[in-house]
């Protein structure tokens, strides 16, 4: 059996990292993701719940982050995925992804990548400023 080492041998699997241009969206988020790795932080007790931290406030705050992290780099892929060259939203050739918010498209619908895409972000954000899920004053239940 192949150890983990052996797996990421150059030339065969591994890619050489991508150099990012210094000043851009990409060169920074590259450069934090690098600082969180190397840092030696225990990411079991970075995501944990601080002693006597409400389980629901602790996650909104997190999904809202994860949220606003996944438009950022959504935001750099944008002008590489048009409705012409992603013309479905696919997970590869086995899989494809349907719409259906159960108001507006209430039968699965197929659509280009980036309408699919721009549905789900919008209807994300609809869900996390719904105030009766994601409620902002304090003491709120949710």
């Amino acid at each position: 059996m192949a150890s983990f080492v052996d797996f990421f041998q150059k030339g065969k699997t591994f890619r050489p990292k991508k150099k990012f241009e210094p000043g851009t969206l990409r060169y920074s988020l590259h450069k934090q993701a690098q600082a969180s790795l190397n840092s030696g932080i225990n990411l079991r007790d970075v995501v944990k719940l601080p002693p006597g931290e409400n389980l629901n406030d602790w996650l909104a705050v997190h999904v809202v982050d994860f949220f606003n992290r996944i438009n950022l780099i959504y935001g750099c892929v944008t002008d590489h995925c048009t409705e012409k060259s992603c013309p479905t939203m696919s997970g590869g050739s086995k899989f494809e992804y349907l719409w259906a918010d159960g108001i507006k498209y209430k039968k699965p619908t197929p659509f280009p990548a980036p309408q699919y895409i721009n549905l789900l972000m919008d209807w994300t954000e609809t869900q996390i400023n719904n105030e009766e899920i994601f409620p902002t004053k304090v003491g709120s239940a949710c």
